[in-house]
């Protein structure tokens, strides 16, 4: 396993870090504890989870991957060698069943997140504490053109962040992130940290993948000279770039065979000639697409840590062994040949 730093702190955190999302929907708590244990067995020692997991996002599941977390810590007595990240979720009218239907960045919504979280994860504090998505109206969530709101009742970022500010002082987080967010959003929260002595923000957690680079059209640059890395999500853009999808299969217990009203990854026009570009020039040169799509995020000098979201071993297996891949000039120029015709086909 490799390690980068987190931001500006004293932590090193793992190349890649295991994602929670299927714990208490796809996986069992079993599962869960048997993904925990060989990824930590094989290095990583960072698992990125949030309080309105798992997924699809029920008010049945939620909060479970958090508490399958809490019981395998509790069950290890590894709590001084795990990383844990979280995040709290903003506003949505889709979570009618988070703190009165109406969740938002504020510090009465904050600090009841952070406790609710503790206590499923069994633990007084947590390493990684992001906002799940902005409080106001942006670009986000494959938005590419912007509209500004007309009216704007949104948490201030000075609120949200003096609110963050307090769990650092209070001892239950240890470094702030955020998610979802843009890089005006990302400069702004380094400016209120710089002026008012607060926490700065350590991470972004923002999709990309070969099927959407977005990211290095603004956030990357933030990245590298703020030290406020990527934290990807989606690497492998829902399991697409495996290639499993091609040609409208749905093989069985696959995440868009389940759940098909997620089209992120497969609706877009470009979304099926991209991913079919990418499968064909890495099998070309001998490679499993999704360890192309993999290795192609981790080495990406913006990034902190590479999550990977799987429902089974051998998923977990073949994604861990990525670390170990290093491709080619070859492939690396014919990976920009097919970015350069399907540049955002899945933003």
């Amino acid at each position: 396993m490799q390690y980068r730093r987190l931001g500006r702190t004293e932590l090193d955190v793992s190349l890649i870090c295991l994602g929670s999302m299927n714990w208490g929907s796809n996986n069992t708590e079993a599962q869960g504890h048997e993904q925990m244990d060989y990824a930590f067995d094989h290095g990583v020692n960072f698992i990125d989870t949030a309080e309105m997991y798992a997924v699809p996002p029920s008010e049945e599941t939620y909060g479970r991957s958090e508490e399958v977390m809490g019981t395998w810590l509790k069950a290890r007595g590894n709590r001084d060698k795990a990383i844990i990240a979280t995040k709290v979720a903003g506003p949505d009218e889709r979570l009618h069943y988070i703190r009165g239907g109406n969740p938002k960045l504020n510090k009465q919504h904050i600090d009841q997140a952070i406790d609710a979280s503790l206590k499923r994860l069994q633990t007084d504090y947590v390493d990684l504490y992001q906002l799940h998505w902005p409080d106001r109206d942006t670009n986000t969530f494959g938005q590419l053109g912007y509209e500004h709101p007309e009216t704007d009742d949104s948490v201030p970022l000075e609120e949200t962040l003096s609110a963050l500010a307090d769990l650092v002082k209070a001892g239950k987080v240890r470094h702030i992130g955020i998610s979802n967010e843009t890089p005006w959003g990302t400069m702004r929260f380094l400016h209120l940290a710089e002026t008012m002595g607060l926490p700065r923000m350590v991470t972004n957690q923002n999709p990309y993948s070969l099927l959407n680079r977005t990211f290095e059209s603004g956030c990357a640059e933030i990245a590298m000279r703020e030290q406020v890395g990527l934290f990807a999500y989606a690497p492998m853009a829902a399991g697409a770039l495996s290639g499993k999808y091609l040609g409208g299969a749905r093989p069985e217990g696959a995440r868009m065979t389940m759940y098909p009203g997620n089209t992120r990854y497969l609706g877009p026009p470009n979304a099926e000639p991209a991913t079919r570009a990418y499968v064909e020039l890495a099998r070309k040169h001998g490679l499993e697409p999704g360890t192309m799509a993999l290795a192609f995020v981790n080495r990406q000098p913006f990034l902190t840590s590479n999550i990977i979201g799987v429902s089974s071993m051998e998923q977990l297996k073949a994604d861990l062994a990525s670390v170990e891949v290093e491709l080619s000039e070859e492939v690396l120029t014919g990976i920009e040949e097919v970015h350069k015709i399907y540049t955002y086909p899945c933003p």
